[in-house]
């Protein structure tokens, strides 16, 4: 055979080995394929945002990050993580679990970061965590959890973030985590509950790296000088907790007074010592208009002498005499409130406090002012202003008449004589008349030539005599408004008579 064809059996021959040694090789490292609803890379797996009602089935071993976010799980199965060996975040947020079995997450010990925020977990058990050797980090925010054991995360040594907020727990173990301060645990969010009572004994014995970063703000804790204090010193030790949400720090005057929180880190000079009664009361409606002064009393029988008092605003700001600092509320010495030009912002619950001698808080009253705008219908005048309105014109018209035409005999334009103090009194306004009046005696003569004579309406004196009531007589619109209004006994009227005075 020529060396051509010597050399094309060569190639052949080593070309079919390579394809026989070949294929075992490129079929064993092809990877496992990814679930249709995911995304795969080269270590993380994105199942988000697709309504996932169970766990896909095969997942890639490779994955570190598992994101199932965003979907409508309700339950995870014992050892569903048994396929993702080296999984190390595990993003569950925004799902529909209300719990975890016992074993749900075995076969995790390298999970660092689990984020099971925004579900509809009820507590926080023994066993949920317990396999979770590894765990750093822990949000559970956004649930609405009221319970959490108190041997949750004992086992969790390396724990470092625990997220509890905005959930509705009214207690917390917090001697359960003072070991775990000891190693690692450097931020414990208790924000946004519904904590009423603090063991300030416990708080004080944490370490302090866990102080520091234990978040107590937004929650409804009965006001007590030891919480104050403590507070006061973290503050000043500068920890992140108390400095950072400084303002967001309340505590509530009482526990049957929903609405009396305050902000006591922020007015701390006023909130030494606290404690509140146990009454409670229903706010008052009170809707006025804008730019009306108000005056806002609660009725008491308290000694003025022993007592103080002070009001808490809509903004949970405490007020007291005089006022606040730009004077717009205005506190009296006998415990009314005057806001003296009312704007919208001024709307919202206004509670009414006593402070008697031993600083002991007790509630008076409570007001819900409404301000609002006037309503843009068009002007209607009342019916006394109307009837005033003509009463003056007709005056004028006669008036006009009277002193206009000329008059053509002495005797006529002479003055009037007085008139005696019970006609004075009767004769306001007089209309013309033919009849000749009543004779007193027998020297009385009666005149051929009548006139008519009006007289200007003269104010009411100290005596008690009629006067015309003018359009100054009426209350002005911009008079302060007061809480309880007592009926005015005295009355505007204006009388007029029809005895005429002749001459």
């Amino acid at each position: 055979s020529s060396p051509t064809a010597g050399i094309g059996i060569l190639l052949c021959r080593v070309r079919r080995g390579l394809c026989a040694h070949g294929h075992a090789p490129r079929a064993a490292s092809l990877p496992r394929s990814c679930p249709a609803a995911c995304i795969c890379t080269s270590d993380l797996l994105s199942c988000s945002r697709q309504t996932l009602q169970r766990v896909p089935r095969a997942l890639p071993p490779t994955a570190t990050t598992l994101d199932l976010s965003h979907n409508a799980l309700t339950q995870l199965h014992d050892r569903w993580l048994a396929a993702l060996p080296h999984l190390e975040a595990l993003h569950i947020s925004h799902n529909q679990i209300k719990d975890l079995s016992p074993q749900a997450f075995h076969n995790a010990s390298y999970l660092r970061h689990l984020d099971m925020s925004s579900n509809h977990l009820h507590a926080v058990e023994t066993h949920y965590f317990d396999a979770l050797v590894s765990l750093e980090e822990l949000l559970l925010y956004n649930n609405r959890i009221t319970r959490v054991d108190e041997n949750a995360f004992t086992k969790l040594s390396g724990l470092r973030k625990v997220y509890l907020s905005w959930n509705n727990l009214t207690t917390f173990p917090f001697h359960s985590v003072q070991g775990l301060g000891n190693y690692s645990l450097r931020t414990l969010d208790l924000s946004s509950n519904s904590l009423s009572s603090i063991p300030v004994e416990e708080l004080a014995a944490l370490p302090e790296n866990i102080r520091n970063g234990l978040y107590l703000h937004n929650n409804p804790i009965r006001c007590s000088c030891p919480l104050y204090l403590m507070l006061q010193r973290w503050k000043q030790r500068g920890f992140s907790s108390v400095k950072d949400f400084f303002e967001e720090h309340t505590c509530k005057v009482s526990d049957n007074v929903p609405r009396s929180l305050i902000k006591f880190l922020k007015y701390s000079h006023m909130f030494e010592n606290c404690s509140a009664g146990p009454e409670d009361t229903h706010p008052v409606p009170f809707p006025v208009m804008v730019g009306q002064t108000l005056l806002l009393a609660c009725n008491t029988s308290l000694p003025a002498a022993a007592t103080t008092y002070m009001w808490i605003s809509p903004h949970h700001e405490p007020i007291k005499h005089p006022g606040n600092s730009n004077r717009s509320l205005e506190v009296y010495r006998n415990g009314s409130l005057k806001i003296a030009a009312a704007k919208p912002w001024h709307s919202g619950v206004y509670v009414g406090l006593a402070i008697n001698s031993p600083h002991n808080f007790s509630r008076l009253c409570e007001v819900n002012v409404t301000v609002h705008y006037p309503k843009p219908d068009g002007e209607t005048f009342s019916t006394g202003l109307t009837t005033l309105l003509g009463c003056i014109v007709s005056l004028l018209l006669v008036l006009m008449y009277l002193y206009l035409t000329p008059c053509r005999c002495l005797s006529c334009c002479k003055k009037p004589a007085p008139l005696s103090p019970p006609q004075e009194c009767s004769a306001q306004s007089s209309i013309l008349s033919t009849t000749p009046p009543a004779t007193d005696g027998p020297n009385r003569k009666v005149s051929a030539n009548k006139h008519v004579v009006f007289l200007e309406p003269v104010r009411e004196t100290q005596n008690g005599k009629i006067r015309l009531a003018l359009s100054e007589d009426f209350p002005d619109p911009k008079h302060p408004k007061v809480l309880q209004l007592k009926s005015d006994s005295e009355s505007i009227s204006s009388v007029f008579s029809d005895t005429p005075i002749v001459s």
